[in-house]
């Protein structure tokens, strides 16, 4: 009989609209194989519903926080077919009440849900809060002309002025990848949260499923001036990492790889998610690619003032 973690793991690879983060594959890579767990809920010995989760315990508490990396959890639902509005929501509830039921108690929960799911309720009423976060996402690639279109004045000069001097290609050096995107931690006087060890786990993981794709920006004298890092499952095409050397800020090297990953999802029929942030100076720059505002649920619990207070500086 196969145990819990075998009997997702081919849930995954039946049912392929599971969110990426939410996979078999990138759980056991971002969290390691102990440090991560699942609930189901089953009708007639199917599962319908699933709800990984990452446990780590901090300062003697015990905790279900985001994994590094990782955009999004929470429930995955199987809905029957033909449900009218009503019986959906009956049925959302029912399900995560299920989920919560199981989950392990601990001090401190946090989870982003992902953006298909619209309704947190469920949570509400079992003592959960959340706050509202968005995403940027590219939904509709098929006129690539229309696309660019869309970009502000200044995307479109940025990508102009980097075709003239930046060469774009496709790398699998990690090592130099880490070395430039840790340059983008360093500008900002933080520590870059992960390790080229665990690092370069995810990325045989992510080449292993050929899910991934580096594009680095080069000028004519091989300086290197950006890389971004995406990753997709076959829906979404996500722009997971990036790094860039504070001498050529100014270049548009990013800009130009963007539009390069861009074109690089429409070829594949994907949208683009930009991954979004709730940091101004970011969000003015995924919006002015044209993306479209998209909400997701920060979802969260705690068992006491001091830990809510924690759980609120937490940034995930």
């Amino acid at each position: 009989m196969l145990n819990k973690k075998e009997r997702y793991k081919q849930f995954c690879h039946d049912n392929e609209e599971i969110p990426f983060f939410s996979q078999y594959g990138w759980l056991n890579c971002v969290c390691g194989e102990k440090n991560w767990d699942i609930v189901f809920i089953e009708k007639d010995h199917k599962i319908v519903a699933t709800m990984p989760y990452y446990i780590t315990s901090k300062m003697f508490f015990s905790m279900i926080l985001m994994p590094k990396l990782t955009q999004t959890m929470g429930p995955y639902i199987v809905y029957p077919k033909g449900q009218k509005n009503e019986r959906k929501l009956s049925y959302e509830k029912e399900i995560m009440t299920g989920l919560i039921e199981k989950l392990p108690q601990v001090d401190f929960f946090f989870q982003n849900f992902h953006k298909s799911i619209s309704n947190w309720l469920p949570f509400k009423w079992k003592g959960f809060e959340q706050t509202t976060n968005y995403t940027y996402v590219l939904e509709d690639l098929s006129d690539l002309d229309k696309v660019f279109r869309n970009f502000r004045s200044n995307i479109k000069t940025d990508i102009k002025k980097a075709r003239k001097i930046i060469n774009i290609k496709e790398d699998s050096d990690l090592e130099l990848f880490y070395k430039i995107n840790k340059m983008t931690f360093d500008r900002q006087k933080m520590s870059i949260p992960y390790s080229l060890k665990w690092l370069n786990t995810l990325d045989i993981h992510c080449q292993k499923n050929d899910c991934r794709k580096i594009f680095m920006g080069y000028d004519n004298q091989e300086n290197l001036h950006a890389a971004i890092y995406v990753v997709w499952d076959n829906q979404t095409m996500y722009y997971l990492m990036s790094g860039g050397d504070p001498l050529y800020r100014n270049s548009g090297a990013t800009s130009l790889l963007l539009w390069e990953a861009i074109q690089f999802a429409a070829q594949k029929n994907l949208k683009f998610d930009f991954e979004g942030s709730m940091i101004e100076p970011i969000e003015r720059v995924f919006r002015a690619f044209g993306a479209t505002q998209v909400p997701y649920f920060r979802v969260m619990k705690s068992k006491n003032k001091f830990i809510k207070l924690l759980l609120m500086l937490y940034k995930g």
